[in-house]
């Protein structure tokens, strides 16, 4: 995934609180200078969400993080990569997590594609066609709704 931008203290801006006010209290200014105890907190954080990651790796460099390590799936390494980056303070995430398990592809749709002859192609059966909807959930609003030259995420089988 790479480099993944967000707003540094996006909440307390978005709150209409002025600068002065957005000030945080010395002792959360001691924990920003401090970013190995800034780690550990992302890392606590991480780990109460209950991913199921191996070898989490959480760096801090002022307002970056570098997060790295093993996880099964795409889902979960995108929901670790906001998880750390929705933080107070956090501008950027520099993901390096590696998924293990099997990918999603992407799929062009063409003229005369529907969600059951896309699942045909891909899984050997046209009833399947919901795993691929839910992928594509909220881009899709209905299994019907799709047109050629749109890009589509289809899940892995398994």
């Amino acid at each position: 995934m790479g480099l993944i931008s967000f707003i540094k203290d996006a909440g307390a801006k978005l709150l209409g609180q002025d600068d002065e006010q957005v000030q945080p209290p010395a002792e959360v200014e001691a924990d920003k200078a401090n970013d190995a105890m800034r780690a550990m907190s992302l890392m606590r954080h991480v780990k109460a969400l209950g991913f199921d990651i191996e070898g989490l790796q959480i760096h801090v460099d002022g307002e970056t993080v570098r997060v790295a390590g093993s996880v099964a799936d795409q889902e979960t390494k995108e929901k670790i990569a906001l998880a750390v980056g929705n933080t107070a303070g956090i501008g950027t995430v520099d993901d390096r997590l590696e998924v293990t398990g099997p990918k999603a592809v992407f799929y062009t749709v063409a003229s005369g594609d529907s969600l059951s002859k896309i699942a045909r192609e891909h899984y050997g059966d046209a009833n399947k066609y919901q795993a691929i909807f839910e992928a594509n959930r909220p881009m899709l609003e209905h299994p019907d709704k799709i047109f050629p030259g749109q890009v589509l995420r289809i899940p892995d089988a398994g």
